[in-house]
């Protein structure tokens, strides 16, 4: 499948709201690696597992100089609570225009018991301290996806 963003390209910095009302930018990260993650919807099971597998492995993010963010289309009070249940110790950005999805080119038609619509594709991107996209997965499996962020960012250091 073509994308709009591909390994290689440099991305802008943009800006957006996090889980407290805090404005995150880019820029504020590049000093680190940055891994970004879009995800469909806060407290479903896969977007849970994802979240927690971030949480729990946020040493070993910080031990390869790196930084988590998550993306979904859900508001403030959605992200602050799925925050909280789970105690996630890393920004979740509010995407409810999907402005961001749109940039990274994760929208896609689905289909779910017949009732078709615009959903994410769980996707993974990592970026240089540049701003440079490095590596990419899409769409995810959530089984074993830590794993292999985790050997992705050990390769590009």
């Amino acid at each position: 499948m073509n994308y709009k963003i591909n390994v290689g390209d440099r991305l802008p910095e943009f800006t957006a709201t996090d889980q407290y009302g805090n404005i995150f930018s880019t820029k504020d990260f590049s000093k680190k690696f940055l891994v970004i993650y879009f995800y469909p919807k806060d407290n479903t099971p896969g977007c849970t597992k994802e979240a927690c597998n971030f949480r729990d492995y946020s040493k070993e993010f910080e031990a390869l100089d790196a930084s988590v963010i998550g993306v979904s289309p859900d508001g403030i009070k959605s992200h602050q609570k799925f925050t909280e249940k789970y105690q996630l110790n890393f920004p979740l950005l509010v995407d409810e225009n999907k402005e961001l999805c749109k940039y990274f080119d994760v929208l896609q038609n689905k289909s779910t018991f017949g009732v078709d619509y615009v959903g994410i594709e769980r996707s993974t991107f990592i970026l240089n301290k540049q701003g440079e996209l490095l590596w990419l997965e899409r769409p995810v499996k959530v089984e074993g996806h830590i794993d292999r962020v985790l050997d992705a960012l050990k390769k590009l250091m």
